[in-house]
């Protein structure tokens, strides 16, 4: 079976249910802290997918990675994904759980990478330049520098990109000087 599938169709459940307890953006939350949980301990998911561990154990943990403030909606998700002897996908279900909460919310990721950090009145400016692009969508911000740009900045939302680096300038000029 196509393991896409199931985390897609536990996820839409899952949303649907948190609608129904108006929890979803409470449940949006709280998945962002699980996944980044998962992303930053990778063990996690191999804990998860392990016949030995109990699904006591295994219910701890998800759990734990939840943090504070506990939802009774999650807590219920969880005892149903170990019933249903699906608790390896848990990680998968959340980043579906996400993508669902964002599609309907409107809510688009903008990551903004640099070559050196930048100051706050700096960063605040590529920030406006964003929001005044795409008035009609919220927008969730994170920063990353690469020093291998050299210098300038790459600004991705969503699947849209702007490319102001100056690699980007170095290799099109290069481009240019082949053809």
């Amino acid at each position: 079976m196509d393991n896409g599938l199931i985390p897609r169709r536990y996820a839409k459940a899952l949303y649907k249910f948190a609608k129904e307890h108006d929890k979803t953006k409470d449940l949006y939350a709280l998945s962002k802290r699980v996944i980044k949980a998962s992303q930053s301990e990778p063990t996690l998911q191999k804990v998860l997918s392990n016949p030995y561990v109990s699904n006591q154990d295994k219910e701890n943990l998800l759990l734990a990675a939840a943090g504070e403030p506990k939802i009774q909606v999650f807590d219920q998700f969880v005892k149903l994904i170990i019933e249903q002897k699906r608790v390896e996908f848990a990680y998968a279900m959340l980043l579906a759980y996400r993508d669902i909460y964002r599609k309907e919310n409107r809510i688009s990721q903008v990551r903004i990478t640099t070559a050196v950090k930048l100051d706050d009145e700096r960063m605040k400016k590529l920030r406006d330049l964003v929001k005044e692009a795409f008035k009609d969508s919220e927008l969730e911000f994170s920063e990353t520098v690469n020093p291998e740009l050299i210098g300038g900045f790459i600004i991705d939302v969503d699947s849209v990109r702007m490319d102001a680096s100056l690699s980007n300038e170095l290799e099109q000029l290069r481009q240019t000087l082949l053809s």
